[in-house]
């Protein structure tokens, strides 16, 4: 489903991904590892258009996207997930989960539906403003506002950070039942233990090279990876 092929990404004049190639398969979990400033977050917003200056190719269900702007990418099919949740604070849990839909209204009240009954607690707070959420009620409504778009690959950037740890397995736990649905979900998680239980496959990055891949349980029992992560 995504193909990333001797993928460059630069910031200004600072090189920040040095000929990364990855793939993620139908229907897969693939987790990128990595700790800050490995060029993680800079993976997902390349993918996403995002980065201005980029080289080499990323290909979804064999469309290129290098050269593409974010709003074509999204409606090919990726959902996005950004580190930090970035929900509209001022705007209603609903509108924030609306306003992300392409769908016309009858669909997309039947998507609102489906979401709010993977994250009840969003259902209780639909009318509240988003700021007033905890950051796990955030980052539920972060996940929930990009599945709204119906999207064919799920990209999600960090979903543990900041939160506690039964929050982080209720998000877990979320996640394991999308992929039992036959969503295909790329995950960049510093919280290895979570995403290597979670993903079928796995890689690891540094300094904007991958170094390491393999099989979710591979990566897992790796000595080097549980040094390191």
């Amino acid at each position: 489903m995504l193909e990333i092929r001797d993928l460059h990404a630069f910031y200004g004049e600072s090189h920040i991904l040095h000929g990364v190639s990855l793939d993620v398969r139908k229907g897969e979990v693939v987790t990128l590892l990595g700790r800050n400033g490995a060029g993680k977050t800079t993976t997902m917003r390349s993918i996403m258009g995002i980065v201005g200056k980029r080289t080499g190719s990323i290909r979804l269900g064999g469309t290129e996207l290098v050269g593409l702007p974010s709003n074509r990418i999204a409606k090919l099919g990726i959902g996005y997930v950004p580190e930090g949740r970035r929900v509209f604070p001022g705007m209603s849990v609903r509108d924030n989960l609306e306003v992300a839909s392409f769908a016309p209204k009858p669909v997309r009240s039947d998507l609102l539906d489906r979401v709010l009954t993977l994250f009840p607690q969003l259902r209780a707070k639909s009318s509240d403003r988003a700021w007033r959420l905890s950051g796990g009620q955030q980052q539920m409504l972060a996940i929930a506002r990009a599945l709204m778009s119906r999207p064919k690959l799920l990209l999600l950037d960090e979903p543990s950070l900041g939160l506690a740890p039964i929050v982080v397995k209720q998000i877990f736990q979320t996640l394991r039942e999308l992929a039992r649905s036959g969503m295909t979900i790329f995950l960049v998680e510093q919280n290895a233990y979570h995403a290597l239980k979670l993903a079928h496959r796995g890689y690891v990055m540094v300094t904007g090279n991958i170094t390491m891949s393999g099989s979710g349980r591979e990566l897992l029992e790796n000595p080097q990876v549980r040094a390191a992560y």
